[in-house]
C-alpha cells in the first residue's frame, strides 16, 4: 500500500480508501513498553481467514480446512528513518514463545505465563496479545499493525497482474495442490496463495517457506513499481481496493499517517527492501504438551534487533553492480570452490577464466594451472558425485563445457579449460546467498 501511494496518487484517493480498512486497536492498556528507536516499525501479519473465498477457489487451491484462527505469516517490517529502506523479518510461526499474562479473547478465562508457539498468541489474545508478544520477544516498539487474510492477499495478486515467481528445481507440495516444473511464472492469487503456504517443497519447512515468502514480498515490490500502477489512477484504485478489501489495521495508521509515510518513501524499488529471518538454534526444540518448536539463537537475534532499533542496515552494503540477466542454477556460486586450469597452449587463459568465475561469485583459488594435456578443445568440469548440484551450477555458467565424474575429489571442483571457452555466463542461485548475515536485499531474488 505504501509502495502503491507512492506513487503520487491524490490525497483525496487514499482518504476514500481509508473507510474500507477495517479498524482495530493492539495497543489497548498496554503498559511497559520498549523504548520506541528511530524510523517506524510495523507488525504484518497474515492469518488464515477465508470466509469470502468461493467454494471453487477453496477446492481448486485446497483451502477446504477449518481455519484455525491463528496467524500462519508473522513480519516485523522496520521503514528506515530516511524512509529509504524497508527491512523485513520473518519471525517463524513455531516459535518458542512465552505469553505474557493475559485473558483469552475467546473463554474469557484469566491465564498466567505460560510458554506455547507463537502463532497461539493470535489465537489466545487476537492482535494485542500478539503484538505484546512480539515486542517482549524483540524488545523493540511496535508502532502500527496490519493484518491480512487470504481473501485480501489473492484479490491482490489478482489486481496488479499476477507476480513472476522463478524456480530452478520441481515444487510440488501435495498439502496446497502447488506443481511448478522448473522454469520461470507469472503466478495468479490462487497460485500465488499456494506458493506463499506451501511447507512441503523441501526438507526446509517453515524456514523454507518463509524464504519463499520473502521473495514472493520482493517480486510484488518490483511488479507494483515497474508495471505502470502507480501511473494510473484507475489501476491504483482498483488494487489498493483489492488489497485493503479485508485488510485490519491499528487506528493509529489511517489516511494522513499513510499518505506522509508513501510520499516520503517516493522512488521506492526492490532494491530498497532487505529480507531476512529471526536466527535459530534448534528446529526442533520439544517443549512438554506443546510438541516440536523453533527455539531462537538469542545472542544473534539480540544483535539483529539491537540494529533494527538503532535504524541500521541489515544488509551489508556493497557496491551495486550493473543489472544483468542471470540465469537460475540450484547451487548460490558464492557457495562453490574451483580450482582452475589452463588446458590449451594458449598463454593466460587459465587467468583469465579463473577471474571470470570470480568476478559472477565462484569462490576460486586465485592461482589457476596448467593442465597436464594442453590439447583439450573442449572445457571439462571436473566434480566428485556429492557435489552433482554444485557442478551442474558451474556447468551452467560456462557454456558449451563436458561434465566428468572424478569420485573422491571432494568439494573442490576442477575446470580445465579448453579452446570452445567464450566467456562466463552470470548465474545466481533460486535461494540467494545470504553469507554471515543471513539478508537479502530484493534485487537478489526476483527474477531477472
Amino acid at each position: 500500500m505504501l509502495v502503491l501511494a507512492a506513487g503520487g496518487i491524490g490525497h483525496a484517493m487514499i482518504s476514500s480508501l481509508d473507510t474500507g480498512i477495517g479498524r482495530i486497536d493492539p495497543f489497548k492498556d498496554m503498559k511497559n513498553r520498549p523504548e520506541a528507536g528511530h524510523g517506524t516499525n510495523i507488525l504484518l501479519v497474515g492469518t488464515d481467514g477465508r470466509e469470502r473465498i468461493t467454494q471453487t477457489e477453496k477446492v481448486r487451491y485446497r483451502l477446504g480446512g477449518a481455519p484455525c484462527h491463528c496467524t500462519d505469516t508473522i513480519m516485523l517490517v522496520h521503514v528506515s528513518a530516511d524512509r529509504k529502506r524497508a527491512s523485513m523479518i520473518s519471525l517463524p510461526r513455531d516459535s518458542y514463545a512465552m505469553l505474557p499474562p493475559h485473558t483469552d479473547t475467546t473463554t474469557g478465562k484469566q491465564h498466567q505465563e505460560h510458554p506455547v508457539k507463537l502463532n497461539a498468541a493470535y489465537a489466545e489474545g487476537g492482535p494485542g496479545l500478539t503484538v505484546r508478544t512480539v515486542e517482549k520477544m524483540t524488545k523493540v516498539k511496535i508502532d502500527h499493525y496490519l493484518e491480512v487474510d487470504f481473501t485480501s492477499f489473492m484479490r491482490t495478486v489478482d489486481a496488479v497482474g499476477g507476480v513472476e515467481i522463478c524456480t530452478a528445481k520441481p515444487m510440488n507440495d501435495t498439502h496446497t495442490g502447488l506443481r511448478l516444473p522448473p522454469g520461470t511464472y507469472r503466478l495468479d492469487g490462487g497460485q500465488a496463495l499456494q506458493y506463499v503456504r506451501s511447507r512441503h517443497v523441501d526438507g526446509a519447512s517453515d524456514l523454507g517457506r518463509m524464504q519463499r515468502q520473502q521473495k514472493f514480498v520482493a517480486a510484488l515490490i518490483d511488479q507494483a513499481t515497474d508495471s505502470g500502477v502507480l501511473l494510473n489512477p484507475v489501476r491504483f484504485q482498483q488494487v489498493a481496493t483489492a488489497m485493503l478489501s479485508s485488510v485490519r489495521a491499528d487506528t493509529g495508521f489511517g489516511s494522513e499517517e499513510m499518505l506522509t509515510l508513501a510520499k516520503a518513501m517516493k522512488g521506492f524499488t526492490a532494491a530498497s527492501s532487505e529480507f531476512t529471518s529471526v536466527p535459530v538454534s534448534s528446529t526442533g526444540f520439544p517443549v512438554k504438551g506443546i510438541g516440536s518448536t523453533v527455539k531462537w539463537d538469542l545472542p544473534k537475534a539480540e544483535k539483529l534487533f539491537d540494529a533494527v532499533r538503532e535504524d541500521k542496515p541489515l544488509a551489508p552494503q556493497l557496491p551495486r553492480a550493473a543489472t544483468v540477466r542471470r540465469k537460475l542454477v540450484e547451487v548460490s556460486p558464492q557457495q562453490i570452490r574451483v580450482q582452475v586450469y589452463n588446458g590449451t597452449p594458449l598463454g593466460g587463459l587459465g587467468a583469465k577464466v579463473d577471474t571470470a568465475l570470480k568476478s559472477t561469485g565462484f569462490r576460486t583459488s586465485g592461482a589457476p594451472g596448467n593442465w597436464p594435456r594442453r590439447d583439450l578443445n573442449r572445457t571439462v568440469v571436473f566434480f566428485d558425485p556429492r557435489w552433482d548440484r554444485s557442478a551442474r551450477s558451474l556447468a551452467t555458467a560456462l557454456p558449451g563445457c563436458e561434465l566428468r565424474q572424478a569420485p573422491g575429489l571432494g568439494a573442490t571442483l576442477k575446470v580445465a579449460a579448453g579452446a570452445n571457452y567464450a566467456g562466463v555466463l552470470p548465474v545466481r542461485a533460486e535461494n540467494a546467498y545470504q553469507g554471515e548475515s543471513g539478508v537479502v536485499t530484493g534485487d537478489q531474488v526476483v527474477c531477472s
